[in-house]
C-alpha cells in the first residue's frame, strides 16, 4: 500500500508538467493578446509609460488584466490544451472588439489619453474590465 506522501508525490508527477504546459500556453495568449492590443490601440502605450503617462499606464494595465481574466476562466475550466487555445483565441477576440468599441464610445480617446487624461483612461478601463467579466463567466459556463 502506498503512503499518503507517495501517493502525493506521484500525482505531483504527473499533474505538473500538464499545468506547466496549460500555463505556458495561457500566458503565450496573453502576451499575444497583449501585443496585438498595443498594436491596434491608436496611441504608444510604451512610450506613454516611459514619459510618466498615467493615463497611458493606466490603460496599459487594466487592459493587460482585462484580457487575462477571461484567460483565466479558460485555463480554469478546461482540461485539454487545444481547448485553451481555441477559447483563449476567442476571449481573446471578444476583449479586442470591446476596446474598439470602447473607443468608438469614448470621444478623442488618442488626445484624451495621450494629454493624461485619467478619467478617460478609467472609463476605458471600466469597459475593458466589465466586458472581461462578463466574457469570463460566459467562458467558465
Amino acid at each position: 500500500m502506498e503512503s499518503t506522501f507517495g501517493s502525493i508525490l506521484t500525482a505531483l508527477g504527473t499533474g505538473l508538467p500538464v499545468l506547466l504546459v496549460q500555463l505556458a500556453v495561457t500566458l503565450a495568449l496573453l502576451a499575444v493578446g497583449v501585443a496585438v492590443y498595443t498594436r491596434i490601440t491608436p496611441f504608444d502605450e510604451r512610450r506613454l509609460v516611459a514619459e510618466g503617462n498615467a493615463a497611458g499606464g493606466l490603460t496599459l494595465a487594466g487592459s493587460i488584466v482585462a484580457l487575462a481574466i477571461p484567460l483565466a476562466a479558460t485555463l480554469a475550466t478546461s482540461t485539454f490544451v487545444l481547448d485553451i487555445l481555441l477559447w483563449g483565441v476567442v476571449a481573446l477576440i471578444l476583449q479586442l472588439v470591446a476596446f474598439a468599441v470602447a473607443t468608438l464610445l469614448i470621444r478623442d480617446l488618442r488626445g484624451q489619453i495621450e494629454s493624461g487624461n485619467v478619467a478617460s483612461a478609467t472609463a476605458l478601463v471600466g469597459v475593458q474590465l466589465g466586458v472581461a467579466v462578463i466574457n469570463a463567466a460566459a467562458m467558465a459556463g
